[in-house]
């Protein structure tokens, strides 16, 4: 057997801290959420102003970018690449840029899903959120 890294709720806190505040910092209304390995919700919130479809992409694309082990942007750039068939891919509904998977020596513990601004933005809250964990 192996041992396998988890996050832990303590790194959960300093992730969605981290996340906050950088949203905060930047004045963007935005929702986070935080998964574990298998796309399970781990930690949400919603901040003020964030728009409430927000609440429902942002897991999404956490558990996008969780389950495929990748940034959900990879998914988003081979659709608009053409590879439309990708669409119909199951439980995967994320498919936007804002999912970023956390990892650690080549392997996924979660991810970050962030949605209510710009697909960029999202991804530079989500990137600042994991990188409190200093990995």
């Amino acid at each position: 057997m192996k041992t396998k890294a988890f996050l832990e709720f303590s790194d959960v806190k300093a992730i969605a801290a981290a996340a906050e505040a950088e949203a905060l910092k930047n004045n963007w209304a935005v929702s986070i959420a935080i998964v574990d390995d298998g796309g399970h919700l781990l930690s949400f919130q919603r901040l003020d102003g964030a728009a409430p479809i927000s609440s429902y992409i942002a897991p999404g694309k956490a558990r996008t970018a969780a389950m495929g082990r990748r940034e959900s942007k990879v998914y988003e750039d081979m659709i608009n690449g053409g590879r439309v068939s990708f669409l119909s891919a199951p439980n995967l509904e994320g498919m936007l840029e804002g999912g970023v998977p956390i990892l650690k020596d080549g392997l996924c513990l979660g991810a970050v899903g962030v949605s209510g601004v710009k697909s960029n933005e999202d991804a530079q809250i989500a990137k600042a959120g994991i990188a409190a964990l200093g990995l």
